[in-house]
């Protein structure tokens, strides 16, 4: 098996690869010391903005790492035969208080699935759900054709 052809995705194959999936890995750090987790999301391919709603519990690790707006990328990927796809978005995760909702970003909201890999043994009560948004400062993705006939 070999690489073949890699090449950058356009930014309607980026918008067409972050369409087709509502989960990624989200990726933060404090200091030296990273943090990732498997997220849903919602996507806006007009602004392109990601909406994420993430539960936590207050003595939760992930509360420590959103304590302020980190520094964030988020990483969606697909492989299909011998086509692997990836896209990357990087820039701060801010934090969206509840009294600035709007509908428009009620709408978008809707579209970021319920956590998908969250199963909590706490009651309800004690959790805690956290709107964010991630505005990229850098966006890309790259395609990667495998040749698996040669040797």
């Amino acid at each position: 098996m070999s690489l073949d052809q890699q090449t950058n995705l356009s930014a309607d194959d980026i918008s067409e690869v972050l369409a087709r999936h509502e989960t990624g890995v989200l990726s933060l750090a404090k200091g030296d010391e990273p943090y990732a987790i498997p997220i849903s999301y919602g996507y806006d391919p007009e602004g392109g903005q990601f909406y994420l709603r993430l539960v936590s519990t207050p003595e939760s690790e992930k509360r420590q790492f959103l304590t302020s707006s980190p520094r964030a990328r988020l990483v969606v990927h697909e492989a299909n035969g011998e086509i692997y796809r990836s896209v990357i978005a990087e820039g701060n995760l801010e934090r969206v208080d509840p009294s600035e909702m709007t509908v428009e970003r009620i709408v978008q909201y809707g579209k970021a699935k319920r956590p998908l890999f969250e199963i909590w043994g706490e009651t309800k009560r004690d959790l805690d759900i956290q709107l964010y948004e991630l505005a990229p400062e850098r966006l890309g993705g790259r395609e990667v054709r495998i040749d698996e006939d040669e040797e």
